[in-house]
């Protein structure tokens, strides 16, 4: 097949949705199958990639870090139409997504649509008033999805809130997948504390996300003063960088735990897997996941998470006991990161019930379930095949 991914979040971004993007891009390439991602421009630093379409954009005015794609700029369409897809999947329900849509319809391919956000949770990057702006976004996106022939839901719980709020188009599960790490030893544990300037002896707790307002991280620092009345050698270890970063760290100044915490800023995919090495416990307190894969990530590193209580995480976390929850409440969450600190033989149990969990979530495998309904779509939906053209890396010229 050739299959086309339609994503507004795309490298160089580091996050969920444009991990998801790539982990899906290169299974589905690694079992034969032609794949196109058409993704925003960042800038002119970023080099051409094999089967990529670069779309002119706008930086986004509330999230300078994001473009905002012009899927109408001229030449976006002829890109795309010289793909002659077999099927469109849009991440997306606007700009990159709605164009993927359009051109669905106009070539009669099959739209495939996943329900990556909780749009309602976003709202605060738009202008305007905020519950209007939810609503809104909510409603577009079921609409968007109900014109869709497929809905893709990252898991069960999100499938359960699209039927409740109105979706027709069939759903079904397939989450991103992650592959296993090494198994980690205590030496593994001292070389990666060695190697990231980090003490042999703190406790280290360790938070993987985008700094940004929805993903709670305000609450994890009220959290953490918690802990350090308790336990203060402890440190705190974030990973990522965002929007929020400035106002984080006047927050952690302002409590008195600013020497305990370390904001380290974005770092590559491949080194996040360093700093699961070097940590005892993962913190998670976002509550606006579809999937938190980071959590996912975590447990096949072999680390154990704490996190604030959500449909996204519930059901992952306590499956087979590899991690906690918590209510969203500084003193509940901190005593249950204390006490599992306290019980390093119910971590170590942790770790391997982690790693299980993980391994029902491999990438190639959650890639097939992806190939079979997209095969299932195409067989339904015979469209007239255009003339065949060799995929290629291209940017839409401005």
């Amino acid at each position: 097949m050739r299959i086309g991914l339609f994503t507004n979040n795309y490298r160089p971004l580091a996050n969920g949705l444009a991990t998801s993007v790539e982990t899906f891009a290169q299974a589905f390439r690694r079992a034969g199958h032609a794949v196109t991602v058409v993704a925003p421009r960042y800038g002119p630093g970023i080099e051409a990639e094999p089967d990529v379409v670069r779309v002119p954009g706008l930086r986004a005015p509330t999230h300078h870090a994001y473009v905002l794609p012009l899927s109408g700029w001229p030449g976006v369409t002829r890109a795309i139409l010289s793909l002659d897809l077999d099927l469109f999947h849009a991440q997306h329900p606007f700009l990159l997504g709605a164009a993927a849509g359009r051109l669905a319809r106009r070539l009669g391919r099959p739209l495939v649509f996943t329900y990556h956000t909780h749009y309602d949770r976003y709202a605060h990057y738009i202008p305007g008033p905020s519950r209007l702006v939810a609503r809104l976004a909510v409603r577009r996106a079921l609409a968007f999805a109900n014109r869709a022939d497929l809905v893709i839901a990252p898991t069960a719980a999100v499938a359960r809130e699209l039927r409740v709020r109105g979706l027709r188009t069939r759903v079904e599960v397939v989450p991103t997948g992650v592959t296993l790490s090494p198994i980690f030893t205590e030496a593994d544990r001292r070389e990666a504390r060695h190697a990231l300037g980090l003490g042999q002896g703190d406790p280290l707790y360790l938070s993987v996300g985008r700094l940004a307002r929805e993903k709670n991280h305000a609450f994890l620092l009220s959290a953490f003063a918690v802990i350090l009345a308790e336990l203060p050698t402890a440190r705190l270890v974030l990973v990522g960088e965002g929007d929020d970063r400035p106002r984080l760290e006047r927050m952690a100044s302002g409590l008195g735990i600013k020497d305990r915490v370390r904001f380290v800023g974005a770092v590559p995919h491949e080194i996040v897997g360093t700093y699961h090495q070097a940590a005892d416990l993962f913190l998670f307190s976002s509550t606006s996941e579809t999937q938190g894969l980071v959590v996912l990530e975590a447990l096949a590193a072999g680390l154990p998470v704490v996190a604030v209580s959500s449909e996204a995480v519930e059901d992952l976390l306590q499956a087979e006991g590899g991690g906690a929850t918590a209510p969203e409440d500084p003193a509940a969450f901190a005593g249950q990161a204390l006490t599992l600190w306290r019980q390093s033989e119910r971590r170590q149990t942790m770790r391997l019930a982690g790693r299980r969990i993980a391994a029902r979530f491999a990438p190639d495998a959650m890639a097939a379930r992806m190939l079979e309904l997209y095969q299932d779509l195409v067989e339904a939906c015979p469209t007239v095949p255009l003339q065949r053209k060799s995929p290629r890396s291209q940017e839409v010229k401005t």
